[in-house]
């Protein structure tokens, strides 16, 4: 119940602060800084070492493509029944198709799950930001009307995204040396991503003029909500897998949207309203749909 209580606590104290104007506009900005810097890398040094590697960990590392090959799919039909532009498809592509797997995904997964299980949603989180920074910026550049596809930005933007040398420097460094005395200090740093990036997603948030978009945002919202998730379940039962690591996978196939997607979509004007909306309707009805997952992951038998 705590930790219910905690994501509701710095949520609602973000939209607090926001509507109130006690904080700066881009306040968010200089938390987002810290979490990606800092906080992010701290938790693959908390939790990657402690990994026992098997093949069973590909499957979290393969649901994220599975989820973004399938929404790209579904997205380009639905666009095909519409009049919509380029901009509009590539926006609804980037926000229904890639998972908050670690700003919401993290403490949802300390939530209904348990701490330890961190280390495998580390794996859909790698990835998915890996498929945001490559395919992901230039489904953005090709949906935008004013910009030209830069191979060597797309290249920059991933090697220079601390999380991922974080990634790689966990799983190297130990088996070179003893980090073990630092793991309190890995400890205390992972500990505020929780509550900083719900603090982040209350201050970013927004809902004005939903019902203007409510059509996309509910086509959207099946996929992201409802249908990932089932496509990720459906993959683990037709290979077979049992166990908490296809659980975890089905878990984070299930947040809402990644709040960077939205925020590349606005950067590239890629219908910004409706960007902005996908994440933030996404984000307040995952804490319902969610619960739901975790119903059908810990009842039906299926894994």
């Amino acid at each position: 119940m705590a930790n219910f209580l905690l994501i509701a606590l710095c949520i609602f104290a973000g939209i607090f602060f926001r509507k109130s104007g006690k904080l700066p506009k881009d306040a968010h900005k200089g938390i987002n800084a810290w979490i990606i810097n800092i906080a992010l890398p701290a938790v693959s040094f908390k939790y990657l070492p402690q990994i026992n590697f098997s093949t069973e960990l590909i499957f979290p590392l393969v649901s994220p493509i599975i989820i973004w090959v399938c929404g790209w799919i579904y997205f380009v039909l639905y666009a095909k029944t519409q009049q919509m532009s380029k901009a509009t498809l590539g926006g609804l592509k980037l926000t229904g198709s890639l998972s908050n797997t670690s700003f919401i995904g993290f403490p949802l997964i300390i939530a209904y799950f348990s701490e330890k299980e961190i280390a495998t949603a580390i794996l859909c989180d790698q990835v998915t930001f890996a498929l945001l920074s490559t395919i992901g910026i230039v489904v953005a550049i090709r949906s935008s009307q004013n910009q030209k596809l830069d191979l060597i930005m797309v290249a920059k933007r991933v090697f220079t995204f601390p999380p991922i040398w974080g990634f790689v420097l966990a799983l190297s460094v130990p088996r070179f040396m003893d980090i073990s005395p630092l793991n309190p200090l890995f400890d205390k740093l992972a500990s505020t991503v929780g509550p900083l990036a719900l603090f982040s997603i209350g201050l970013q948030i927004k809902f004005g003029g939903w019902f203007s978009e409510i059509k996309h945002i509910s086509v959207a919202l099946l996929y992201k909500l409802m249908l990932a998730p089932l496509l990720v379940s459906l993959a683990a039962i037709a290979f077979g897998l049992k166990g908490i690591v296809p659980k975890i996978a089905v878990f984070e196939a299930a947040m809402p949207t990644l709040l960077t997607a939205g925020i590349v979509a606005v950067q590239y004007n890629l219908n910004p309203k409706l960007s902005n909306l996908v994440v933030g309707v996404s984000i307040a009805l995952s804490f319902l749909t969610t619960a739901i997952w975790w119903l059908i992951l810990s009842y039906s038998g299926w894994f």
